[in-house]
């Protein structure tokens, strides 16, 4: 064999391995989705995706299909970076656009809502892969009407409250906020931006002000409105195995296409020392502290493309040296 031929063979067998583990390390979003008020994906997985009770979530997952509600905690934009207005068309503010979660956006009066009252109010957001960040929680406008399809302008123009990286408690984000004064139907609207990513994740939250919510019954006047549960420790575990979306930023096995869609670019790790408030929660592997160790797959990328430059350097120096100065290869 020439040298040529030996420097090519090392070459190859150099980069393959390194091009597969590449491929492999592909970067895992963050997760989440709101469990107080609980949001409508939420509250729909919670009732089993298989076989939901309300009808508002068996006509959600009658359009969507069952795999949109494995993947409850995942209705995101890789690429908001702060302009979820200009990147969410009117209608589809609560599947973010994204048609996997088109049935999160079907106009009717009987999503199951949680009860809610105007002034003081602790909320509660389940991290799956936590991450620093801000949340925005915008309300619908007096008049609301939840038969229509959501639109930006449905929202009050400003969110009632902004807090940025809250505390943890047991895998939830936990803040405080006061809410207006509102009465009857309404909607909660959940914007969570990362600030070590331009990955944005969103949520729907129907509540009703000023009256009981219960397990049965429809919207409208004297009946009980069908009301909304989180899904409890147990029922995520439960679930997890059918899901497509990776919970953690280990190197992971290659994402699927719709997976791969929505994962977002990573625009570098913070530093450990700003960690966020409460960041060591059991199973986040530290990831609201890191700001994110996605960046850690990007990193192996980047030394697998570094190591693939090595070896491209190496073969063309012994291919240089193969070639004497007459021009004929030595063997």
């Amino acid at each position: 064999m020439t040298v040529r031929r030996k420097a090519a063979a090392f070459t190859a067998l150099g980069v393959a391995p390194l091009a597969l583990t590449a491929l492999v390390a592909s970067p895992a979003a963050a997760h989440g989705s709101m469990t107080d008020p609980v949001s409508r994906v939420a509250g729909c997985y919670a009732e089993g995706p298989e076989s939901p009770k309300s009808a508002a979530c068996k006509a959600a997952v009658a359009a969507s299909g069952v795999q949109a509600f494995y993947d409850w905690n995942a209705v995101n934009i890789a690429n908001a970076a702060g302009n979820s207005k200009q990147l969410i068309p009117d209608g589809k503010l609560c599947s973010a656009g994204n048609d996997k979660y088109k049935g999160l956006d079907l106009a009717r009066a009987d999503w199951p809502a949680s009860k809610l009252s105007s002034g003081s109010h602790t909320f509660r957001y389940k991290g799956t892969a936590p991450h620093k960040g801000s949340f925005e929680l915008y309300v619908t406008k007096d008049g609301y009407d939840p038969s229509k399809p959501l639109k930006w302008s449905d929202l009050e123009a400003s969110p009632f409250l902004k807090v940025t990286d809250p505390k943890m408690e047991n895998g939830d984000y936990v803040f405080n906020g006061t809410v207006p004064k509102k009465s009857g139907r309404h909607l909660i609207y959940s914007v969570w931006q990362r600030s070590d990513s331009p990955e944005a994740f969103y949520t729907c939250s129907d509540v009703v002000f000023g009256q009981d919510t219960g397990s049965a019954g429809g919207a409208g006047a004297g009946t009980a409105e069908p009301s909304a549960s989180a899904p409890s420790e147990k029922e995520i575990a439960a679930g997890a195995g059918k899901s497509t979306v990776h919970h953690n930023h280990s190197a992971a096995p290659t994402a699927t296409p719709t997976e791969a869609a929505n994962q977002p670019e990573a625009n570098g790790a913070s530093s450990p020392t700003a960690a966020a408030p409460g960041a060591g929660t059991a199973g986040a592997e530290n990831l609201a502290e890191t700001g994110g160790s996605s960046a850690t797959s990007y990193l192996t990328i980047g030394g697998s493309a570094a190591l693939a430059i090595g070896a491209a350097v190496l073969f063309s120096t012994l291919r240089r040296r193969a070639v004497p100065s007459g021009g004929r290869h030595s063997r």
